[in-house]
């Protein structure tokens, strides 16, 4: 894999990795609106049954999958003067905005079917666009630094910023929009604030998305570029790619395990609000500060994870992150269910944001390392095959988290339908014994897959040690073949040093 003039620097400076995270608070801003809140509103707002709503999640998921990974593929074989990645984040952000208001703003006086059809069209078209952003902009991630451990920072500040995204968006949400009136004491049930709502996370969303794609720009002349022997994007290329990616086991292995991990998260996402506003009959006032168990978790992920690292390696802290963020979550549920907590427990909203918090901070620290690993596992296939796979890689990951984030948003759908959910319901009146089921699913069935996910991550293989050998070996290809004008390799970034490292 060639470089321009200069490969990608050691360190980075804290511009460099500010800009490159805030293009991850934009995804989660848009991506978090709609998985946060599309079912409740179309559900619970607008009087689509829930086995629709999340039949139309499901189909955005399981047709984006497979974008992603051709994105993908297209990305790493583009050659233009915006680079590989940026070219494709320049385009997207004001699409995704349009596309992002379009989803909470059905026509009016829809019947059924054609809400079914407006979400489903609309949240496919977001996805699309986000992939357009989304997939460089990971692939780039990956790319920034060839440093084990600054990686992990780079993927720290991914990781924090999108934490930050989604708590931001929540938070925005519930204080300013969805406030409790008379009329709705659960501000999330008012139909009038959607609109408003939608056009305030579209806007930040396209600011942000432009931020994060100009002002990493500088970076392009020092990013991995196309060997001049690449064949062009085609069919049979891309399968191509997709098997260089599989033949390489430690890959398999951080897919299995995220595959197991977002089984958890998809089924959370689709029912823990119901879970919140009618087994613990929380109102959006309390929800709102719930939300930044998120942020606080991302918070110390983002400042222990390098450090864990660099004391226990990433697979240790990758095993014990996903048994964390598996469990914690789910205990004040569970204990909910046995009866010793209840919604009259005082102080229950710091049990709820204390167990949060502590998920979060796993799910932060395994995000970041399988995200650094996986540019760890992209220099074993350069080495071997002599190409860089970033953006394959990180779109069969998105691939299999949207596929499995759409098993789960069916199943809470199927669930919700199962145990005869009604629509519109208001808190107090739905029955017991489905308030029961619903909490059952959602903190001990949505809990197992996420323990699962340990079993691949166990045999996961590369090291710090086996690192620096692949490292060392893609050194001594490259001195081959540089050009005597060819810069020293590994050059800091000249402004690395102008803001005090953080992380």
């Amino acid at each position: 894999m060639s470089r321009n003039e200069v490969a990608a620097p050691q360190r980075l400076s804290f511009k460099t990795k500010f800009f490159f995270g805030l293009g991850s608070a934009a995804e989660a801003i848009g991506l978090f609106s709609v998985t946060s809140y599309a079912m409740l509103y179309y559900n619970q707002v607008l009087g689509l049954p829930a086995h629709l709503a999340g039949l139309a999640l499901s189909a955005s998921l399981l047709l984006d999958g497979p974008c992603d990974l051709l994105m993908g593929s297209l990305s790493d074989r583009t050659r233009s003067r915006f680079g590989r990645r940026h070219l494709y984040m320049y385009i997207a952000p004001i699409p995704i905005g349009l596309a992002l208001i379009a989803v909470f703003n059905p026509p009016k006086a829809s019947g059924e079917m054609m809400l079914f059809v407006w979400f489903t069209v609309s949240v496919i078209l977001l996805r699309q666009l986000m992939n357009l952003f989304h997939t460089p902009h990971s692939a780039l991630g990956g790319e920034l630094t060839t440093d084990y451990t600054e990686r992990t920072k780079v993927m720290a500040y991914a990781s924090f910023f999108t934490s930050a995204g989604a708590t931001a968006q929540g938070f925005i949400a519930l204080t300013f929009f969805f406030k409790a009136t008379p009329n709705y004491p659960r501000g999330l049930l008012n139909p009038e604030p959607w609109l408003r709502y939608s056009l305030t996370m579209a806007a930040l969303a396209v600011i942000m998305l432009y931020a994060s794609s100009w002002y990493t720009r500088d970076r392009i002349p020092h990013l991995p570029r196309p060997p001049a022997n690449l064949p062009r994007f085609s069919a049979a290329e891309f399968l191509r790619d997709v098997g260089k990616a599989f033949s390489n086991p430690n890959y398999s292995l951080l897919i299995g395990g995220y595959f197991l991990l977002t089984m958890t998260t998809g089924l959370r996402s689709g029912l823990q609000l119901y879970t919140n506003t009618y087994f613990w009959a929380l109102t959006s006032e309390t929800l709102r500060w719930l939300i930044f168990s998120s942020l606080l978790g991302a918070v110390v992920a983002f400042v222990v994870t390098a450090r864990l690292q660099r004391r226990f390696d990433k697979k240790a802290t990758i095993i014990v992150a996903s048994v964390v963020q598996a469990i914690a979550p789910a205990i004040p549920t569970w204990l909910g269910l046995m009866g010793v907590l209840t919604p009259q427990t005082p102080n229950l909203v710091y049990i709820l944001l204390a167990a949060s918090s502590v998920g979060w901070i796993g799910y932060g620290v395994l995000t970041i390392g399988v995200l650094s690993c996986m540019a760890d596992v992209a220099d074993e296939n350069d080495l071997r095959y002599g190409v860089r796979q970033e953006g394959v890689m990180y779109a069969m990951r998105n691939m299999f988290g949207k596929i499995d984030q759409a098993i789960g948003a069916a199943l809470a759908g199927g669930i919700l339908t199962l145990v005869a959910f009604p629509i519109k319901a208001v808190v107090g009146q739905v029955p017991l014994h489905v308030v029961r089921d619903v909490a059952w699913a959602d903190g001990v069935l949505a809990t197992i897959p996420g323990v699962l996910a340990v079993i691949p991550y166990v045999f996961y293989r590369i090291n710090r040690a086996q690192y620096e050998t692949t490292k060392a070996a893609l050194a001594a290809r490259g001195a081959q073949t540089a050009p005597p004008s060819t810069p020293r390799a590994l050059a800091e970034e000249p402004s690395a040093q102008t803001v005090p490292e953080i992380l």
